[in-house]
């Protein structure tokens, strides 16, 4: 029986990591175990009791300030000591996190193979998003496996002289995350608790646009513009309403609070967690996000998704017509979601277009190839 180790510890990994996790644990070839990182400690535990995840090793590194030097040191520093007195025979990492690449760095280095979920996706631009692209794009030289989330994703790693032997196209796991939740919220499994004020607005079908900013490439003037942006569709559209859960770090605090704070239809939220985020994506009307997941989720949903980045490492979404770029532009943010609220036409096309990003069934692919597949 094979030993896998899954690694990871921040809110995204966690969502995206939990259906390969409760595959492996599933099937009767492997032996699962999980080590947290906690580089955001807060948020992934909130995320591990939603899914029922119990990690087997948390390294518990989070400090305040904690700087992206320092998240690796202390991740490649714990986990080759772990690797060092524990025999896995693959070490599964996600994405484009600080913790993926240490970890992937730490397993390469100890020779254990590393299988990365959600590989190959690309923007060749390392300053954007910052550290992200650099960190898949490291992770991705370490690599054994590549779990490919779509034939684009694949091309890329083609492209970079990997074997073609060594990817899997799998659909990307954030879906069936997305889907598992999405029925044990409907079925009543799940009880969803949010601000009386906001769920008012969902009771009342009531039209809202939901946000979501984090970015570092676009602290400072960035967010500035996007609040700005959003600030002038408030007043535009009185009667609708503008629902941001405002991420903790200061650098988005104090733009949102300053420029938006005042406004009666923005309604400001503390972070949520991922099944009460779900049932308002399943509600509002559209998303303005810059996130990468939320790109790949709102689609499954039927929600169109205007992107405030420059460039976007998914571009199936933009191909597709699910997904529309507007940068953290002021005129390009108003312009995109005036559009989509004023002309239905357009708003139909975006919502109906096809989700390029998978079916639900990513994680089963993963298990079944590395069931299969002679990868050591």
């Amino acid at each position: 029986m094979k030993k896998i180790l899954s690694v990871f510890g921040t809110r995204p990994e966690v969502i995206k990591m939990a259906p390969v996790v409760k595959a492996l644990a599933a099937s009767s070839r492997f032996e699962s175990f999980i080590c947290t990182t906690s580089q955001h400690r807060h948020m992934q535990d909130q995320m591990m009791d939603l899914f029922d995840l119990k990690a087997d090793f948390d390294f518990d590194i989070m400090v305040p300030g904690q700087s992206i030097s320092y998240i690796t040191a202390r991740v490649l520093e714990a986990l080759d000591g772990l690797l060092a007195t524990e025999k896995f025979d693959a070490v599964l990492v996600h994405g484009d996190t600080t913790t993926s690449f240490a970890a992937a760095l730490a397993a390469f280095n100890r020779g254990i193979p590393v299988g990365h979920v959600e590989a190959g996706l690309r923007t060749y631009d390392l300053q954007a998003p910052f550290p992200e692209e650099a960190n898949r794009q490291l992770t991705g030289r370490l690599t054994s496996m590549h779990f490919a989330p779509t034939y684009v994703a694949k091309q890329n790693l083609l492209k970079e002289g990997t074997l073609e032997s060594t990817i899997l196209v799998t659909g990307n796991t954030v879906i069936d995350a997305l889907l598992y939740m999405q029925e044990k919220i409907e079925s009543g499994k799940i009880e969803i608790s949010i601000d009386p004020q906001i769920q008012a607005l969902v009771n009342q079908n009531l039209p809202f646009v939901l946000i979501t900013g984090h970015r570092r490439e676009s602290f400072g003037q960035g967010f500035l513009n996007i609040c700005e942006a959003i600030r002038d569709l408030s007043l535009q559209f009185p009667h609708w309403h503008f629902v941001y859960p405002v991420h903790l770090n200061p650098n988005v605090q104090e733009p949102v609070q300053q420029l938006l704070g005042n406004l009666s239809n923005v309604h400001l939220m503390e972070p949520i967690g991922y099944a009460p985020f779900v049932y308002l994506m399943s509600h509002c009307y559209l998303v303005l996000t810059d996130s990468g997941g939320v790109q790949e989720e709102a689609p499954s949903l039927g929600k169109p998704v205007l992107v405030m980045r420059e460039v976007t490492e998914r571009p199936e979404g933009i191909d597709a017509g699910t997904a529309m770029l507007v940068g953290n532009d002021r005129e390009r943010i108003v312009s995109g979601v005036s559009r989509l609220i004023e002309d239905s036409n357009f708003y139909h096309q975006m919502a109906k277009a096809v989700n390029p990003y998978g079916d639900g069934k990513a994680a089963m692919r993963i298990v079944d190839w590395l069931r299969l597949k002679q990868w050591r």
